[in-house]
């Protein structure tokens, strides 16, 4: 048998501070593994939206490539289609002026609703000063 009476006593502040200072490093540790963690997730939700994203990108051009090509076929047969009614000069004008009329249209409703978000962006930095 051991003779345990010439072994030190541990007082019990003495164990309670070892069991805090291991509680400390237990906690650090969980730390560093959900930091890691997160960082992981996080680069595979970036890569996976970078993914979608260029993929997104692909069609809207894919897609804004064949609006252009309709929109071509379109005029073309229009010119054709008014031809014989007011000549093939008057065709292409009556046309290339109705697509110049919508474009404007089209640019200054965009240029009033930019304008509306600078004076919203404008007014809010106003009051965050």
């Amino acid at each position: 048998m051991r003779d345990e009476s010439n072994l030190p006593e541990e007082t019990d502040a003495e164990s309670e501070k070892r069991s805090l200072l291991e509680d400390v490093e237990a906690a650090v540790e969980d730390g560093k593994t959900y930091l890691s963690a997160e960082l992981v997730y996080q680069r595979t939700r970036l890569a996976y939206a970078i993914n979608r994203a260029t993929d997104a990108a692909l069609f809207a051009a894919l897609g804004g490539a064949l609006a252009l090509l309709a929109l071509v076929a379109l005029t073309v047969g229009l010119v054709i289609a008014l031809a014989p009614l007011i000549t093939a000069w008057g065709a292409g004008l009556a046309v290339t002026g109705a697509w110049l009329l919508l474009s404007v249209i089209l640019l200054r409703m965009a240029a009033a609703r930019w304008r509306k978000l600078m004076e919203a962006l404008l007014a809010r930095e106003d009051r965050e000063e």
